[in-house]
């Protein structure tokens, strides 16, 4: 692991379906994340979004499983590095600040690294 690969907590990056107020809440609350919208990203693909996402250190968080489980198995076969690929169905804004919170106060950095997670999961923490 090189030097600059040294965190201990999740930097995360929001895709454009999810909502750029959860990224500056969690900021708000010291955790290191940014929006899709924010970083003028919104329009690129999944593809893309990930791709992006991994440029910076970061485990995307997005509401469309559909296409990133797929993205998800591609890097996992391929034996390709990611930060962490995060779904969730669509919640409630303070439900998803909720879980997402749960999740940032539990998983470390090489947990998420390579590796995928239901917001579900992190319901009743």
């Amino acid at each position: 692991m090189a030097a600059n690969d040294l965190r201990l907590f999740v930097a995360l990056y929001t895709d454009a379906d999810v909502s750029r107020d959860l990224a500056q809440q969690l900021r708000q609350r010291g955790f290191d994340a940014i929006s899709a919208i924010d970083s003028g990203k919104s329009e690129l693909s999944d593809q893309q979004q990930l791709e992006y996402a991994i440029s910076e250190k970061r485990a995307i968080l997005t509401f469309n499983i559909k296409d990133f489980a797929p993205l998800f198995e591609e890097y996992w076969f391929k034996g390709k590095e990611h930060y962490g690929i995060i779904v969730s169905e669509q919640l409630p804004r303070g439900e998803l600040l909720r879980r997402t919170l749960n999740l940032l106060n539990s998983v470390t950095f090489d947990e998420m690294k390579n590796n995928t997670k239901n917001l579900g999961e992190f319901a009743d923490r």
